[in-house]
């Protein structure tokens, strides 16, 4: 079994080193550290890791590191996704050979209006070029960015032809009916929304869990929403939404970033990948006016300190 497991994922963010590099250990460091929160699983690479801002050399050495640092193939989604097929295959393969068979796979984003027959192709040639049945791929839903949708008939055509290859899909469009159409889309399908606001309402309708950006912040909140009932659970899902709310209100990556030099007193975290930028002073009085408004209850800048 190579499926990675269902529940809670943070979006992983990616540090930077003292060169200006993507820092991959202290990256796996702070993935531990997600998963000492309460995580089940990391998905970093993403678009709040800036994974498309990061050159190939590094995300194809990232799952070795991984794997060295004792992570559970299970608990880890790699993101492979690019525009170049022969990019895509080059870090899904890095990722199998590393150990790590669940992979998030954008469609290629740069030319718009393309077919569901072209992306059936890209898929596929993907699939093909890895070569390995251990493989399970994660669709990658987030119309906004990549302009470039998932179809609930190219999920089945792929189901039909590659069955437990294709895994499931992260949604990222924000449109929770929707989301629940990807649930219906397929038998064996494992879906994630974005946005952990929807995370007990998602479970109760079918979703395996969330892959968020801000669990980053969140995780330890994120799992005693989990672990709790009744009124408890929908007193804790208030407050964690309200979380989500008050760092979506500002770029995801430089808000989060942002958080972490806060909380660990390392400001080695601020820096982003162009073309982003770090949050202006207002942001980050606003942000921090927000959070503290939610705090004790939140945890978010006092729960533990993350890995330096």
């Amino acid at each position: 079994m190579t499926k990675a497991n269902k529940g809670i994922y943070a979006a992983s963010l990616t540090p930077v080193g003292p060169d200006g590099e993507p820092d991959g250990h202290k990256l796996a460091r702070y993935c531990r550290w997600n998963l000492e929160q309460g995580l089940d699983g990391v998905a970093p690479l993403g678009t709040t890791g800036e994974g498309n801002s990061l050159p190939l050399s590094f995300r194809t050495a990232l799952p070795a590191i991984f794997a060295e640092a004792g992570f559970k193939p299970s608990e880890v989604i790699f993101g492979t996704g690019a525009c170049a097929t022969g990019d895509a295959i080059a870090a899904t393969k890095a990722a199998t050979d590393a150990g790590f068979f669940n992979v998030l796979v954008l469609p290629p984003f740069y030319f718009k209006n393309v077919s569901d027959e072209g992306l059936f192709a890209y898929y596929a040639r993907l699939i093909e070029g890895v070569g390995d049945d251990r493989l399970r791929v994660y669709l990658y839903h987030f119309p906004q960015m990549s302009m470039t949708p998932i179809s609930i008939d190219l999920i089945q055509r792929l189901k039909r032809a590659f069955g437990p290859l294709i895994a499931g899909l992260k949604d990222s469009s924000g449109d929770f009916g929707g989301t629940l159409e990807f649930v219906d889309a397929a038998d064996d399908f494992d879906v994630f929304p974005s946005n952990e606001s929807v995370l007990l309402e998602g479970l109760g309708k079918g979703c395996a869990g969330v892959i968020s950006a801000t669990t980053n912040a969140s995780a330890a909140l994120a799992r005693a929403t989990l672990s709790s009932a009744g009124e408890e659970a929908a007193a804790l899902q208030e407050t964690l939404t309200a979380v989500r709310v008050a760092i979506s209100r500002h770029p995801l990556s430089a808000a989060l970033k942002q958080i972490e030099a806060w909380r660990t007193g390392d400001d080695s975290w601020l820096p982003v990948f162009a073309p982003q930028v770090g949050l202006t002073q207002e942001q980050k009085q606003q942000l921090r006016q927000d959070l503290e408004a939610l705090e004790p209850a939140s945890g978010v800048l006092s729960r533990g300190r993350a890995a330096a």
